[in-house]
């Protein structure tokens, strides 16, 4: 059997629309001059990896409704990897995140150009703004992708909604995670917990899972009934999806994150794996992780001292078991609900894929 994320020869369609988008939009550049090229490569290059979760779930979804395999919906799919893309560079921005993906992030990559071609100014500042802008890019070629998928009006029109939502709600809860970072300090961590757990539903969750099971299942008109499944499924499925990715970037293998070991740690990510931790630390503890957690000059035997305060305060294993808890809940909506073949096997297989425990 294939990787469910290869079922249809999925991602391999879909790298070809983004492909084909991305040049189209580099044709629409060129009499600015070759000036732009660089900030265009940054996009593509971050286009060419991730696992496709997002056009999965949004095709799989319409698929799960009735609707047939074709080209217009893998269109529509692949409009989310651009969103995601616009997620990504900003989000490495307020990070100051040094790499994506196994390589440098876009604003180290652009601050490198600046350096070597000897400009004038803040190469640092220079390569945020052309960030900045590249995922502004993204964003407007998300929407034009779906815009233009080809699916019929009617179709778009009920999809729209889905969409402009899930792109309100990320940007919300891209600025609680902002957000969180200082009120965690004001408080001490006092219901960190919660609150973090609150970042990752609107900040992940939804626009990982729910929202591309709601797109492709309202663009297929699926009625209201299946579209509650799709969010029963699709939203504890997102936040353990999150949860598997927060204990990947504390104890998850270089080569496989295609981040350092402890990333997470040095940017100090306030994430629930981080809040659990302070929650059941002892005083001792909680002033070790507080003094350490967004240390960008944290070494081994740091990052190493932190791993066994998660591990020693039990917290690993509370993440782990609301990852199995979510995955279990998750795994019975789908069981209830009315999807249709082949969808409902791909879907189901998608669970283990996306809260794998590599990355």
């Amino acid at each position: 059997m294939p990787h469910p994320l290869d079922v249809e020869d999925l991602r391999t369609r879909v790298q070809k629309a983004l492909d084909d988008h991305v040049s189209t939009q580099a044709r629409r550049l060129e009499e600015l001059g070759p000036d732009v090229a660089p900030m265009v490569d940054c996009i593509s290059d971050l286009l060419r990896g991730g696992k496709r979760l997002r056009p999965a779930f949004c095709y799989w979804a319409w698929r799960g409704a009735g609707g047939e395999d074709r080209h217009e919906v893998l269109e529509a799919a692949a409009s989310l990897e651009l969103f995601q893309a616009a997620a990504l560079l900003h989000d490495d921005v307020m990070d100051d995140s040094d790499t994506r993906r196994g390589a440098p992030s876009a604003h180290r990559r652009m601050a490198v150009l600046h350096r070597g071609n000897g400009w004038t100014g803040d190469g640092e500042r220079f390569g945020e703004a052309a960030a900045i802008l590249a995922g502004d890019l993204c964003l407007s070629w998300s929407d034009e992708m779906l815009t233009r998928s080809g699916l019929p009006d009617d179709a778009l029109a009920r999809g729209r909604e889905v969409f402009d939502l899930m792109r309100t709600q990320l940007m919300g809860g891209q600025y609680l995670d902002v957000l969180e970072q200082v009120v965690t300090e004001a408080t001490d961590g006092a219901g960190s917990l919660e609150r973090a757990r609150r970042v990752i539903r609107y900040k992940s969750a939804k626009y990982t899972v729910e929202h591309p099971l709601l797109l492709g299942g309202a663009l297929a008109g699926a009625d209201p009934a299946l579209q509650a499944s799709y969010s029963a499924y699709g939203l504890p499925l997102g936040e353990a999806f999150q949860l598997r990715d927060d204990v990947l970037g504390v104890f998850g293998d270089p080569e496989q994150t295609g981040k350092p070991a402890g990333d997470d740690l040095r940017e100090g990510k306030r994430t629930v794996l981080v809040a659990a931790t302070l929650e059941a630390a002892s005083p001792a503890q909680a002033a070790a992780v507080r003094r350490r957690l967004g240390d960008r000059h944290l070494g081994p035997d740091d990052v190493e001292l932190l791993r066994s305060i998660i591990v020693d305060t039990g917290a690993l294993d509370r993440v782990e078991a609301m990852v199995l808890e979510l995955v279990a809940e998750a795994e019975a909506a789908l069981a209830a609900a009315d999807v249709a073949d082949p969808a409902r096997q791909v879907l189901a297989d998608l669970v283990g894929t996306a809260t794998a425990r590599q990355a």
